[in-house]
């Protein structure tokens, strides 16, 4: 393999590993941007759209499966966000640690379902046959390169979904409350924006986008009870270094941080990449403690 062709294979899965960062972080930046929660069984909603995927490939079986079952995983992660939100989260939402506190205890709770039902190895989501092939250039200045089809289908999901969510927070009257109950709750209320109702249906839609996270994450390894928590702590420097509740922060933060990752990874280890992405980080956040995107709201004032 050329040396162009290599460079291009690391830059190509610094964007795959971007969009996943962006699928995993979107529902955090939606319900914190506009609640100022923090949900620690965020990770459980990626957990509960691989499983989702899982249950759906056994009914739907096929070259189809895969995508009957993302809207399966947003319909039911969302549903499960909703009750958990009605249940649990606007109940604490004036005591941010009783918040913290209360999602996490979720979060061991919905593992602990996850083993008693799957069990403690995993289940495993097989790729549709149309998604085990590459894209190879077998001459010119890129000889030797190759794109699997499975990390191509996970960057025009993640574009998807942040388009659709963009289209609906800047085109829609849905979007028009969020950004007004965002930008100054009471004064949004007072104009009779049902601020309840938004809460409910952002943290949903926010829950949702990360159960068809899920579904994606399933294609590239087994789903366990535990499968999110190794993307939640990702998903939040994410949100935080992007700026809170700033959806084109939380973007350009997951191309940053995932194209650090892939090229970093050329010259040393995987795990010498990771000390050096929390150094990055950590300079990050001295240099620039607002994140990359400065939001300016009065529930932040106050």
């Amino acid at each position: 393999m050329q040396e162009s062709a290599y460079l291009l294979g690391q830059v190509f899965n610094g964007f795959s590993v971007a969009s996943l960062f962006i699928l995993a972080a979107l529902g955090l930046a939606l319900s914190f941007g506009l609640m100022r929660v923090i949900n620690m069984a965020h990770g459980e909603m990626l957990m509960l759209g691989g499983y989702l995927a899982y249950m759906t490939l056994q009914v739907v079986p096929g070259p189809l499966g895969i995508l009957a079952a993302m809207p399966v995983a947003f319909l039911g992660a969302a549903i499960l966000g909703g009750i958990l939100e009605w249940s649990v989260i606007h109940r604490l939402s004036a005591r941010p640690l009783d918040t913290l506190l209360a999602t996490w205890g979720v979060s061991l709770v919905l593992q602990q379902a996850a083993r008693n039902m799957f069990g403690a190895i995993g289940v495993e989501v097989v790729a549709p046959t149309w998604l085990n092939h590459t894209v190879s250039v077998d001459s010119g200045f890129f000889k030797g390169l190759d794109l699997p089809f499975t990390r191509i289908f996970i960057l025009i999901v993640a574009a998807l979904v942040l388009g659709g969510i963009a289209l609906v927070l800047n085109k829609t009257r849905l979007g028009l409350y969020v950004r007004a109950v965002n930008q100054d709750r009471p004064t949004a209320a007072a104009m009779g924006v049902n601020a309840r109702r938004i809460d409910l249906l952002v943290f949903a839609l926010g829950t949702g986008v990360a159960g068809l996270a899920g579904v994606i994450l399933a294609l590239l390894g087994p789903v366990t009870p535990t499968v999110g928590q190794s993307y939640i702590v990702p998903a939040f420097l994410v949100v935080i270094l992007g700026g809170l509740g700033s959806l084109v922060g939380t973007t350009i933060v997951s191309i940053i941080i995932g194209l650090f990752t892939a090229l970093i990874e050329i010259f040393v280890d995987v795990s010498v990449a990771q000390v050096l992405l929390l150094v990055f980080v950590i300079l990050f956040i001295q240099i620039r403690p607002q994140g990359v995107i400065s939001i300016r709201t009065r529930a932040l004032e106050g």
